[in-house]
């Protein structure tokens, strides 16, 4: 989508540890669960992936 980012800053200023710094991937229009705290790869895969929320009961169309 176009509209998601890898974040390093938030109002100016990096993102700190507890917020998910340095580095978060933020998906706007979603539950906060599709976006990413303390990012540290991007993996590309083919198809469709069940992650861990998922896993948990969660749905995998997650549009608020």
């Amino acid at each position: 989508m176009d509209d998601v980012m890898v974040a390093v800053m938030h109002d100016g200023k990096p993102i700190p540890s507890d917020l998910g710094g340095p580095v978060r991937l933020v998906v706007p229009m979603m539950y906060a669960y599709k976006s990413v705290k303390w990012l540290n790869r991007i993996e590309l895969i083919e198809g469709e992936h069940v992650g861990y929320w998922e896993e948990c009961g969660y749905s995998n169309d997650a549009w608020v």
